[in-house]
């Protein structure tokens, strides 16, 4: 199943400066598009969401608007909502495990913990468990710290209902969230022992650096052979990864990488990107991995995407 079909991109640069519209949505692009990112887990998606809030924007009489940029993300965030509602749809239909479209990102994300944290796997697996008005809820008021009133007018609740929202969805992720960060220089350092022995092909090691309940998760939307349920525990784990780097040891690079703000191996195959292997790291042990190997979803690993809280 096709996970996409290209849209034009929105909102074409400016021609001049006589187009107030226009230039305030080039101004808030990056904002808009992190938001609806955040909300859909799909970066094609997060595109069309985008040309959708312009052909909507263009429309709108900029002097019966007093928040630009609220107004903006307002549209974004119900043209989002439409969009997850198709969305689930399609990943009912969806061959084995979902992940999210990861996204080649610049140093400065991770250097901004709030943001690269909003954009981690680990966190979006944990959104993709909320219902649709509970996530536009949390990545509002939780990532962006929008208001209660202008999280209302967005997702067409009293403040009162989103109040109670926002409190169950905080609850719900924050019992399922990864607990512990770590420094930059500890996450370097066990990017570098896992690309180590996945290259060298010593198991044991690899048992060192693995958490005794790791869980991999692998992405290939029916296109590219993967595990079709979620993979548990170290034993189990490493017999996969040298499994599936055995056939074709001789063929496979690893690559330092960062993707959506946190450490990643880009695995190429024979001199092409096979997948992107993002990681979550936990008391100095790689806790989470998610392997992403659908061709349609690796369209942004190799240029860098820009995403924005503001």
């Amino acid at each position: 199943m096709s996970e996409h079909t290209p849209t034009p991109e929105p909102a074409p640069e400016p021609a001049s400066a006589a187009d107030p519209a226009t230039e305030t949505f080039v101004a808030h692009r990056n904002l808009l598009f992190t938001v609806a990112y955040e909300m859909l887990g799909s970066a094609a998606d997060a595109e069309d969401v985008l040309q959708e809030t312009w052909l909507r924007w263009v429309k709108v009489d900029l002097e019966q608007v007093q928040d630009q940029r609220a107004y903006l993300v307002r549209i974004t965030t119900r043209q989002s909502l439409n969009r997850l509602r198709t969305m689930s749809r399609r990943k009912e239909a969806y061959v084995g495990q979902w992940l999210p479209e990861p996204l080649l990102t610049a140093p400065d994300v991770a250097e901004d913990v709030e943001l690269a944290e909003s954009v981690s796997m680990a966190l979006m697996l944990v959104l993709e468990t909320l219902s649709p008005t509970e996530r536009a809820v949390f990545v509002l008021r939780e990532v962006f710290d929008t208001g209660y009133d202008e999280i209302a007018a967005a997702v067409d609740k009293s403040p009162a209902a989103v109040r109670q929202i926002a409190h169950r969805a905080r609850r719900h992720v924050d019992a399922r969230r990864p607990r512990q960060t770590v420094s930059p220089e500890v996450g370097r350092a066990v990017l570098e022992s896992f690309q180590r022995v996945l290259e060298t092909g010593d198991p044991q090691i690899l048992l060192d650096v693995l958490a005794p309940d790791v869980v991999l998760v692998n992405d290939g939307g029916g296109i590219k052979q993967a595990a079709l349920r979620p993979i548990n525990g170290a034993d189990k784990v490493v017999r996969f990864l040298f499994g599936t780097a055995g056939k074709n040891k001789s063929l496979i690079t690893f690559t330092p990488t960062m993707v959506n703000g946190g450490l990643a191996l880009a695995v190429h195959l024979g001199g092409e990107l096979d997948g992107i292997m993002a990681m979550r790291v936990e008391n100095a042990l790689v806790t989470g991995l998610y392997y992403v190997r659908n061709p349609e979803k690796l369209t942004r690993a190799e240029s860098e995407t820009p995403l924005t809280l503001r």
